[in-house]
């Protein structure tokens, strides 16, 4: 018999966070071409302090995101060339993402990216703990 607790979250969502996924990534991806936290937050009509905490959480993990999905999409396409760099941390992280995601969404099936970042993370894309970047500071 298992001690632990199951939960199953659903891929438009990530655990802990109140807002869809496809709203958070939208910020990252604002974050990514230059867009500030006030205006990432009047775009997608979230506080300013919420984003400012997504992204301050997602620049404490952005290499171990990077290398994550930068590894997956390889796994999905061993014959996938480099992803490119974007010339911000931030940057690199996303597009790895959608690299993953199309490579994802080839070899399996169509996926939004951020549902398939939600469930490639196990929900915890913006975690301070536990899988995959229990380490990450």
């Amino acid at each position: 018999m298992c001690a632990g607790t199951h939960v199953l979250i659903s891929t438009d969502s990530l655990c802990r966070r109140r807002d869809a996924v496809e709203v958070i990534g939208a910020v990252l991806v604002a974050k990514a071409t230059g867009v500030g936290h006030r205006r990432s937050a009047a775009m997608v009509g979230v506080p300013v302090s919420t984003v400012r905490g997504w992204l301050r959480r997602f620049a404490r993990i952005v290499e171990s995101v990077r290398v994550w999905f930068t590894v997956l999409a390889h796994d999905l396409d061993p014959m996938l060339a480099p992803v490119a760099p974007t010339g911000t941390a931030v940057g690199d992280a996303v597009e790895a993402i959608a690299v993953a995601a199309r490579a994802a969404s080839l070899r399996l099936a169509p996926v939004e990216p951020w549902w398939f970042a939600s469930a490639a993370s196990g929900g915890r894309l913006l975690s301070n703990t536990g899988w995959p970047w229990a380490g990450a500071r």
